[in-house]
């Protein structure tokens, strides 16, 4: 485990802060006047995933939290947890709190491959990929005149998720979606 200065705490770097590990999202270095220089970041929880903001001073340093990386399988979410299995093992079953990761489940249909970020050992969170294609389940009909909301109507993916997408979006096409806003990118292919 290495350990880092106060300047060396830069985004997308996990380190070890009150025995949990925390990844940071930001960071900035500034100095007030004639004080010395501090870094403002903003740390993700990768347990719990609250966020919260920590001022490290230029006296101060933290270790880098020793995580491993594992590829697995979404299995299925049932009643309050989403189910994981490792890849080329598929008796290393793990789970999480349904509500730790469900803003990432949505974007993931069965046997979808995923990445799992590991803390000694411990499956502490996963991530997915930035753009997903999903079919879409239910569409509901574009009205002719209906463009006074922008043009777009809510449809439901075959996960279950709901996206706006435009008005010529079908029951059965392919879109692709931003996983990290949420929001419909393109039409892949056409029912």
């Amino acid at each position: 485990m290495a350990v880092l200065s106060y300047n060396e705490i830069l985004p997308k770097t996990i380190i070890n802060y009150n025995n949990e590990p925390y990844e940071v999202l930001s960071s900035h270095i500034f100095r007030m006047q004639m004080r010395k220089p501090v870094n403002q970041t903003k740390l993700r929880q990768l347990v719990g995933g609250k966020v919260v903001e920590i001022s490290f001073h230029q006296n101060e340093t933290v270790t880098e939290a020793d995580t491993g990386k594992i590829q697995a399988q979404y299995l299925y979410t049932n009643r309050g947890e989403s189910w994981f299995a490792e890849e080329g093992n598929p008796k290393n079953r793990f789970s999480f709190p349904e509500d730790s990761v469900h803003n990432k489940v949505q974007w993931l249909s069965p046997n979808a491959s995923v990445e799992v970020l590991t803390y000694e050992e411990r499956p502490m969170t996963i991530k997915i990929p930035v753009k997903v294609e999903l079919a879409v389940k239910d569409a509901p009909p574009a009205v002719k005149g209906n463009t006074v909301s922008g043009g777009t109507k809510l449809v439901e993916l075959v996960t279950g998720a709901k996206v706006n997408v435009p008005l010529f979006i079908n029951t059965g096409d392919i879109i692709r979606i931003n996983t990290d806003s949420g929001e419909y990118t393109e039409r892949v292919t056409k029912s």
